[in-house]
């Protein structure tokens, strides 16, 4: 029998793990999470992402079929990326109908209707043969206004395929007012916007470079945040909340949990973070040297996610989970 006269004992709580569950503060469930998914223009076969084991570009058939597993699985929604086979200086295939980004956005709503939400990356980068998210100038910089005007065009059209919402990852300044009128003003005031309000200039993009099949040479360091800087994270999150962003987001997630924390805390709308390739490629690299258990840091990494505020998560593992 113990000497000590201890009142407080916390550890009672963690006795068992229906003790544990009762009392658990942070639980991630599948509505909370979004899918990201890729799509090929012409695929005849999924191909494998080498550095996502387990992601592939998919086929339009594949898609659907993928878009159908996440219904079933009780997940919110898919965000869709296009990976189409040309590409040119403005980006026109982000606009065509016909392109595979809206293709794709069309055939998995025809597929799902109301009962996933159908998500739509509104960017240029995938489109562009310079890769950047915008349209350059004659000195060959982004320009933001001219960028503005391709951004109000590629939301009308993924509205017109279906997309229940559409997420502007560009980081132009203005980018939500804009996009927010030009959905209004074509008859799509339902359509909801998910701001990717902090997204900063990270390393841990290169495997979506590598899934989207990326032209970009150098870096988006002009327009993406800086990731020495957490004050103006809060000021870029309270400008789309002014101009009519539905949802806020951080991106990447876990190397900037203080930021998901001090956006959370000031906004008014949900707010989601993207838990991105790089994060996915080093749990997958250090699980298969047999260094971490997997299911384990999956599951820990999305809680601390969800803990730190946000009630919405981009994963690759949304379906494993």
């Amino acid at each position: 029998m113990s000497s000590y006269d201890l009142t407080h004992r916390p550890r009672r709580l963690r006795t068992s793990p229906v003790m544990r569950d009762m009392v658990a503060e942070t639980v991630v469930s599948p509505s909370d999470l979004i899918l990201p998914v890729f799509v090929r223009e012409n695929a005849s076969e999924n191909t494998p992402i080498a550095s996502m084991p387990g992601v592939v570009q998919h086929t339009l058939d594949s898609l659907v079929a993928e878009a159908k597993r996440a219904r079933d699985a009780g997940i919110a929604g898919v965000m869709l990326f296009g990976v189409p086979e040309s590409k040119d200086a403005v980006g026109s295939g982000a606009l065509d109908p016909d392109g595979i980004l809206n293709v794709g956005l069309r055939a998995v709503r025809d597929a799902v209707g109301d009962d996933l939400l159908v998500m739509g990356d509104l960017c240029l980068d995938e489109f562009t043969d310079h890769g950047h998210c915008g349209v350059l100038d004659d000195a060959g910089r982004v320009d933001n206004d001219a960028t503005l005007d391709v951004y109000a065009q590629m939301a009308v059209a993924q509205a017109q395929a279906g997309a229940h919402v559409l997420a502007p990852s560009g980081m132009m300044d203005g980018q939500i007012g804009v996009i927010r009128a030009a959905l209004d003003l074509s008859g799509h005031d339902d359509v909801a916007v998910m701001a990717y309000s902090a997204k900063y200039a990270s390393a841990a993009y290169g495997p979506f470079r590598e899934a989207v099949q990326s032209s970009l040479q150098g870096d988006r360091a002009t327009y993406q945040q800086d990731p020495r800087n957490r004050t103006e994270s809060l000021r870029e999150a309270m400008l789309d909340e002014e101009q009519g962003a539905d949802i806020l987001m951080v991106k990447p997630a876990l190397p900037y949990l203080d930021v998901l924390s001090d956006v959370a805390a000031a906004a008014t709308v949900p707010v989601a973070a993207y838990q991105v390739s790089g994060e996915m490629a080093m749990i997958e690299a250090a699980a298969a040297n047999g260094w971490i258990d997997r299911e384990r840091m999956i599951r820990e990494s999305l809680t601390c996610i969800k803990r730190a505020g946000a009630s919405i998560i981009l994963t690759y593992y949304a379906l494993t989970i």
